[in-house]
């Protein structure tokens, strides 16, 4: 047979899959409706497993996996329109109208905001790009920063949750989980760093240098071209150009942003030491409570899936079904689980969006553990 005659006869059989679609979410609305009227839930795990078995059954063997993956997706999509003819919505959904309703239509102006480091830290340099009148209080590590909003002593904190090099921030994301807040807004920032020292000191008197282990990590090219000197992790870039000034010492260097120069009166000796010039570092303004404000249009999300083949799979089809754009997905091991994993979303919508709800309403009920970071927009 040729292509054209191939084509024509999917063509026909597409037709009928279209009719055979809408018969059934036809029925499935009539179930719906009795499903409502008897005060049944709209999921039926024995059902579908029914289903499910049956249909793998008689079909072909090397078909067996693609007709299960036809069917949850199925599955999915008669659940969501019958909760949508149901009127039904999560908990979580309403409480997010809420925070749409009840947030102020931008960011305020002034705050008392939370960051880990000193004067100088990128932290605070996102700080100022989110705030146009913040008021900073700095703390030694980023649970700090955490116990600061948590206990109101700030109403935001200022993190670095992602590095275009690096990766992401897990302690960040770990205590995220720990206090439940949510992100309200989201920066990227372009990171450039320099090797500062005091002044008179050369290259090769260096025999020490100070630094966060992220900004090591993005520097490491150029650390391996010096020889015999030892790299030091310190809690932030800005402490660590303040520890060598305060030193007085001739033989230490920190990485740091060229603010520290002026800060901390420092010398450069060598700029943009990073590996890449494309070095970019995702910020975070976190709150305790969910803010939403106008132009959201990026929700993160965290998943822990059933521990069997499939779940990942089934969990990113229904991304797939609402015509939902993933930017991020990354795994963390559980502490504690047998190789079992957590898994972070960032999803390219609007908060508005009938989709990403519908999505929410789904992901709350049907995941082991579902947990939502925040609706926000990100400069």
């Amino acid at each position: 047979m040729k292509i054209e005659e191939l084509r024509n006869e999917i063509d026909s059989i597409d037709s009928q899959l279209t009719e055979l679609f809408e018969k059934r979410m036809k029925v499935a609305k009539e179930i719906a409706e009795y499903k409502s009227e008897n005060n049944l839930p709209v999921y039926d795990r024995g059902r579908e497993r029914e289903i499910l078995n049956k249909v793998t059954e008689n079909c072909s063997p090397e078909l067996e996996n693609y007709m299960r993956s036809l069917y949850i997706t199925v599955f999915d999509l008669s659940r969501s329109y019958q909760k949508k003819l149901l009127g039904s919505k999560s908990r979580l959904v309403e409480k997010i109208e809420r925070a749409i309703d009840s947030s102020p239509k931008q960011m305020p102006d002034r705050a008392t905001v939370a960051c880990q480091g000193v004067e100088g830290a990128y932290s605070s340099l996102a700080c100022s790009k989110l705030f146009k009148y913040p008021t900073v209080m700095y703390f030694n590590s980023f649970d700090g920063v955490f116990a600061a909003v948590d206990s109101g002593l700030c109403k935001y904190g200022v993190l670095p949750i992602e590095n275009s090099n690096a990766g992401s921030v897990n302690e960040v994301y770990d205590l995220m989980n720990k206090y439940n807040f949510y992100i309200t807004r989201s920066i990227k920032l372009w990171v450039s760093h320099s090797l500062l020292v005091n002044s008179g000191t050369k290259k090769e008197d260096i025999k020490e240098i100070f630094s966060h282990r992220q900004a090591i990590e993005q520097c490491s090219e150029f650390l391996n071209t010096l020889k015999n000197v030892k790299v030091t992790v310190c809690e932030n870039t800005a402490a660590a150009a303040k520890m060598v000034k305060e030193s007085g010492r001739n033989d230490v260097a920190a990485i740091g942003s060229r603010d520290c120069i002026e800060l901390y009166s420092l010398e450069e000796i060598a700029s943009s030491i990073q590996n890449s010039d494309n070095n970019y570092t995702r910020f975070i303004c976190i709150s305790k409570d969910i803010e939403i404000y106008a132009g959201a249009n990026k929700t993160s999300i965290v998943l822990v899936l059933p521990h069997k083949p499939g779940s990942l799979y089934n969990a990113i089809a229904r991304f797939a079904s609402l015509g939902l754009n993933l930017t991020k997905l990354e795994s963390r091991p559980i502490a504690g689980s047998n190789f079992e994993f957590m898994f972070y979303f960032d999803v390219d919508a609007s908060v508005y969006s009938p989709e990403l709800r519908t999505l929410i309403s789904q992901l709350e009920n049907d995941c082991e553990k579902f947990v939502y970071l925040g609706s926000y927009s990100e400069e």
